[in-house]
């Protein structure tokens, strides 16, 4: 059965995302989406989701993106998940980066749940992403 997903017109995301999505991008972080969920009557505006094979990349990403926003003066106002690593969890307020282990991002399926929530399409990154960002849209 195939899954309808919302769309609209691109539109560029905050520069906060971008950093962190470049930052993941960068520890080769796997399956990266982007929900919108302004719409969607949720806490946050954004869920940055992606996955990492293991443990230590799961955390590399994590530092990655800790770091990055970091140097921009951007700091977590919470991190859950990062010595179990299973799921890693840093809590921006306008943005939540969730950074998996593949099969507990598939059981708890945060697209599936929150599919109300418009999925921004993610372009490429540079070869340099954390210093200069990709661009992302939503199509």
């Amino acid at each position: 059965m195939a899954r309808t997903e919302k769309r609209r017109k691109a539109e560029r995301l905050p520069q906060q995302i971008t950093w962190a999505i470049g930052a993941a991008e960068d520890k080769q972080a796997v399956d990266l989406a982007v929900l919108d969920l302004r719409t969607a009557s949720g806490f946050t505006d954004y869920f940055v989701i992606c996955s990492g094979q293991n443990a230590r990349q799961i955390r590399a990403i994590a530092d990655a993106v800790t770091d990055t926003l970091a140097s921009h003066g951007v700091k977590p106002a919470h991190v859950e998940g990062y010595d179990r690593t299973e799921w890693v969890l840093l809590d921006y307020f306008d943005f939540v980066v969730h950074i998996f282990k593949p099969e507990t991002r598939l059981f708890y399926g945060l697209e599936r749940l929150w599919g109300n929530a418009e999925r921004v399409e993610i372009q490429a990154a540079s070869p340099s992403a954390s210093s200069s960002p990709s661009s992302p849209t939503r199509a």
